[in-house]
């Protein structure tokens, strides 16, 4: 049986999704992007975008009963290749190891004019 998950301390979804549905012990996110769930407001920049979404990220794995140390998959959008390498180090400092398996697609637009979005599976925690 699956179960929609939402977050008070994510940005609310901007579409017809959940911010995550659970499936026994595994959890499926929608993409996170970098938008500040307090304010409703996209980050500036790629750094900050990528901080942003990994928080949310972790607001919605923690709301499922997981965390950012349960992911065992994640796919991350760019809008720009060339912004890899600084995502890739933020993503190193904010997903410990051992690190989950991984995609990264450059992709033409991402909603909300964001930067970066990522996604994951996960598993529940205990």
């Amino acid at each position: 049986m699956k179960q929609a998950v939402f977050s008070d301390n994510a940005p609310k979804a901007i579409g017809p999704y959940s911010h995550c549905v659970k499936v026994g012990k595994m959890v499926f996110t929608s993409g996170q992007i970098g938008l500040n769930p307090e304010t409703g407001e996209m980050q500036n920049g790629v750094e900050a975008q990528t901080i942003q979404a990994i928080n949310n990220l972790k607001a919605v794995l923690e709301a499922a009963g997981s965390s950012l140390d349960g992911i065992v998959k994640t796919t991350v959008f760019v809008k720009n290749m060339s912004d890899f390498a600084l995502v890739n180090k933020l993503y190193g400092m904010l997903i410990h190891e051992p690190y989950p398996a991984r995609s990264c697609v450059e992709v033409a637009a991402l909603p909300a004019g964001a930067l970066v979005e990522i996604e994951a599976m996960a598993v529940v925690n205990g």
